[in-house]
Order: C-alpha cells, then sequence, then structure tokens
C-alpha cells in the first residue's frame, strides 16, 4: 500500500484474531484500535494497538456482542472502518448494516449477504438454483420428521441458523428421530437464537473440505486454493491444513471452480470460504459459506505467501482483487493445530486457570497466532483458544515433523492443555499417512489416549522438573541447603 488505504481501523474482536489484525494494520501504516472487557485489559491486544477503549456488558461476550457500542467506540476514536474479525458479530447482518448506516466500512461482505448466506436454508436454495451440488434434504415445515425419514439414515439435523456443530444431530435410524429433531431444536435456540433446523443425507466417513475465496462485489471472484478440515471433535475443527492432501488434482480444480462460481453468483465482496462435504467416492456437496475470515486462514497465507487481512483491506477500500487467478501461488504444505485450554483425560473439559508460564515454540518453518501472555487469567468467559501453531514444509510429512517439534517446544503452565494430545495426533500412523475423515478422532480416540505413568516415569518427570527449577533459579549450591533457599534454623 503506498498510501493507507484507511487512517484508522478499529477491531470489533478480542484474542488472537485481534493481534493478527493488528499485524496488518502497523506493517501498512494503518491505525488501530480495539474495544475491550475488562476482562480484556492485560492482553496482548490492548498493549499492541495503538487505541483502545472499554465496554461493558452485562457479561463479557455480551459486551463484545453490544454493535451500538461498538460503532460509538469507533466514531469517538475516529475510525473509518471496522473489522469484525471472526466469531461474536462477524457474521451478523445487522451489525454490518448498522456499520454502513453511520458512514463507516464495513471490513467484509454485504449486510444482504451475510443475512443470505447466514440462514442456512436459504443458502441451500441459492446455491441449488446456481448449479451447486446438494445432498438430498428436506426443510422444517408440516410433516417434516416423515419428510425427513425420505431421505433415508443415516442423515443429520441441522440448525439454519448456525454452524459449527452447535444445533446437529446424526440420526441413524426412524426410533432417534423425534428425540434428535427436539434435542437440535433446542440447542440451536440456545445458540442462535432461532430453532429452525433441517435434514439432509449423512455420509458417513466424508471429507470437510473448504476454499478460500475472494470476491469484489461485481460479479469477480478468484479461489485461493482449499483446506483440509477432516481432523473434528464434535463437528469442531482441530487441524486444518493446505493444501488437502486428500484429493486429486480434478477434484482440486473441480471444488474450487465449483466455489468461485458460487461466490460469483452473490456477487460477493471480500474473503469468505465455500465449505464442502466430500463422500469416500469423490463426489462433493455443499455445506455452507461462512462471510468472515476463518481460524484456520494462516495455512492459507503459508501456502500462498499472501497476507490475506491486506486483501480484505484493499477490498473495502474498493481496490481489485490484488491477483488474477492464474497468479495465485500454491508452494508446499501448511498444517495448524489449535491450542485449547481444555483437559483430553477428562473428555475435553474446558480448563481454567493462570498462565504461570509460556514457552512458545521458535522452530523451523514455524508460526505462532496467540492473544495470551505469560501472568494472564484463562477463564470461562471466552472460547477456550489459547494459540494456533502453524507449521509449513516442502511436503507434507515435513510439515507435519515441523508441527510436532514445535508441539515439543510448547510449555504452558498454570492451566490444563490439549498439547500433548495433539503432539500423540501427529505422531499417529493413520494421520502421518493421510488416512483423513471426520471420524478419525472417534475412532482412533484409545490410541490417542495418554497412558498412565509409571512410578520410574514419575520419578524422571521430576527429577527433569527439578533440575530445570535449579538452573532457572540459579540454586546451583550443593547438599539439601542449597536447593531450599538460604539456609534457615
Amino acid at each position: 500500500m503506498s498510501a493507507p488505504l484507511f487512517e484508522k481501523v478499529l477491531i470489533a474482536n478480542r484474542g488472537e484474531i485481534a493481534c493478527r489484525i493488528i499485524r496488518t494494520l502497523r506493517t501498512f501504516g494503518i491505525g488501530s484500535a480495539v474495544v475491550f472487557h475488562h476482562l480484556d485489559a492485560a492482553s496482548p491486544a490492548v498493549r499492541q494497538a495503538d487505541e483502545s477503549v472499554e465496554i461493558t456488558g452485562e457479561t463479557p461476550v455480551g459486551a463484545y456482542l453490544d454493535g451500538a457500542q461498538i460503532i460509538e467506540a469507533a466514531k469517538a476514536l475516529g475510525a473509518g472502518a471496522i473489522h469484525p474479525g471472526y466469531g461474536f458479530l462477524s457474521e451478523n447482518a445487522d451489525f454490518a448494516r448498522a456499520v454502513a448506516d453511520a458512514g463507516l466500512t464495513f471490513i467484509g461482505p454485504s449486510a444482504d449477504v451475510i443475512a443470505l448466506m447466514g440462514d442456512k436454508v436459504a443458502a441451500r436454495r441459492f446455491a441449488a438454483e446456481h448449479g451447486v451440488p446438494l445432498s438430498p434434504s428436506v426443510d422444517e415445515g408440516e410433516d417434516f420428521a416423515a419428510r425427513a425419514a425420505e431421505i433415508g439414515f443415516p442423515l443429520v439435523i441441522k440448525a439454519a441458523a448456525g454452524g459449527g456443530g452447535r444445533g446437529m444431530r446424526i440420526v441413524r435410524e426412524a426410533g432417534e428421530l423425534d428425540a434428535a429433531i427436539e434435542t437440535a431444536k433446542s440447542e440451536a435456540t440456545r445458540a442462535f437464537g432461532s430453532g429452525v433446523v433441517y435434514a439432509e443425507r449423512w455420509i458417513d466417513r466424508p471429507r470437510h473440505i473448504e476454499v478460500q475465496v475472494f470476491g469484489d462485489g461485481a460479479g469477480g471472484a478468484i479461489h485461493l486454493w482449499e483446506r483440509e478440515c477432516s481432523i473434528q471433535r464434535r463437528f469442531q475443527k482441530v487441524i486444518e491444513e493446505a493444501p488437502s492432501p486428500t484429493i486429486t488434482d480434478a477434484q482440486r480444480e473441480a471444488i474450487c471452480a465449483t466455489a468461485v462460481s458460487l461466490t460469483k453468483a452473490a456477487n460477493y465482496a471480500n474473503a469468505g470460504t465455500v465449505e464442502f462435504v466430500m463422500a469416500p467416492d469423490g463426489d462433493f456437496y455443499f455445506l455452507e459459506m461462512n462471510t468472515r475470515l476463518q481460524v484456520e486462514h494462516p495455512v492459507t497465507e503459508e501456502v500462498t505467501g499472501l497476507d490475506l487481512v491486506e486483501w480484505q483491506l484493499r477490498i473495502a477500500a474498493g481496490e481489485p482483487i490484488p491477483l488474477a487467478q492464474e497468479a495465485v501461488p500454491l508452494n508446499g504444505h501448511a498444517i495448524e493445530a489449535r491450542i485449547y485450554a481444555e483437559n483430553p483425560d477428562n473428555n475435553f473439559m474446558p480448563a481454567t486457570g493462570r498462565l504461570l508460564h509460556m514457552t512458545l515454540p521458535a522452530a523451523w518453518r514455524c508460526r505462532v497466532d496467540t492473544g495470551f501472555a505469560e501472568g494472564q487469567a484463562v477463564t470461562a468467559s471466552f472460547d477456550p483458544m489459547l494459540a494456533k501453531i502453524i507449521a509449513s514444509g516442502d511436503t507434507r510429512f515435513e510439515a507435519v515433523l515441523n508441527l510436532e517439534g514445535a508441539l515439543n517446544e510448547t510449555v504452558l503452565l498454570g492451566v490444563t492443555t490439549n498439547t500433548g494430545w495433539l503432539g500423540r495426533l501427529m505422531r499417529h500412523p493413520a494421520f502421518r499417512e493421510a488416512e483423513l475423515d471426520t471420524a478419525f478422532l472417534d475412532r482412533h480416540a484409545d490410541d490417542l489416549t495418554r497412558a498412565p505413568l509409571s512410578e520410574h516415569g514419575r520419578n524422571v518427570v521430576l527429577a527433569a522438573a527439578a533440575v530445570t527449577l535449579e538452573g532457572r533459579h540459579g540454586l546451583a549450591a550443593p547438599g539439601p541447603w542449597g536447593r531450599i533457599g538460604p539456609w534457615r534454623n
């Protein structure tokens, strides 16, 4: 950027994505501002931004969902644009419309497109009208259960207003259908404020393939290749990589072209992701379109060498898409692991505490995106993701080895994390061989469970910890007194 496209951008988000956006703004000489709830007052995002303003709410999440308060903060700080990041208000059509009505630029697609793609039923109809393949499905309405059963089993009930596995139930036989519908509707109402659901054919052992797209809002669009997101737990992504190691060149060409055709049909502007489910036979079907930057966007950046936030800024400022389709690079392989504050030995229950010590990896071809700092509290108020570790390599095998090494270097003390479990996943033979599908973690759950430490193993760990702490604190004096500090009577 020869001159700043915006003088100042307000980031309506927190954590690692706020830090990620600040990094690009700083690179291109654009002022950065963030909003923060008081729980985040000491966070890296607040420290890194040029300016910050506190927001309040009945709950911490409620503060970040208060669009009117955020728009007023942007005006008060003199920001000309708002970047929503992902989560919170990023796919809220009313917020995008309110930002535009306030005379500010929303860094994302139009409110109308967000509304269209945010309604999964309407999005599926739109996709079908434009020749995008869909699996058999029925919308909620009269005799819904009976019409759903006609699809055949297994089938899946899904929330029309949401995603991420919430309001979603797999049904394998008719006797489970009524209860699954009620459970999905109840969960969808709690999560999205709407209990509308639909049913579609469930494909056993599917792969989850998504395509990164950019549109110019005038019918132009390109893709930045695909990502493999099949390693999931409870329909939530855990590992993402680019490019997909499970598809052929012909399948890649077809799925990317389909994603671009849908993006063009919607007159889509800015960054988006078209998600598909791929059957074992190679056929693929539209799932949804996410109208925002994705958590896993770094793997695309690593294999293309492009800055996706920069592209978002350029397009939001009215510039054309920066590259032609044939000029988009694809080099090597990248893989991302999400570090969560959770306990894999207790059904992955979220964990809380204070980060007493953080050692993040500096491994070869490794990138770390985090919004936490040593000493910061990890609470139950927000998503438990602490960091993303992204490793690259000339081949997938190299990228996996680099990620395993990076995980081995990662030390987070004070709160239980999934780091060790992710390391075991990287070493699993089936994962190494890219035998991937969305049921992978369920199928190999026993292999990934940590074996209890033997007495000898515990002694080794304690001895290593003692030696480490002794060196860290400089307690090198021999004998028992030197190990407990100054002698006392």
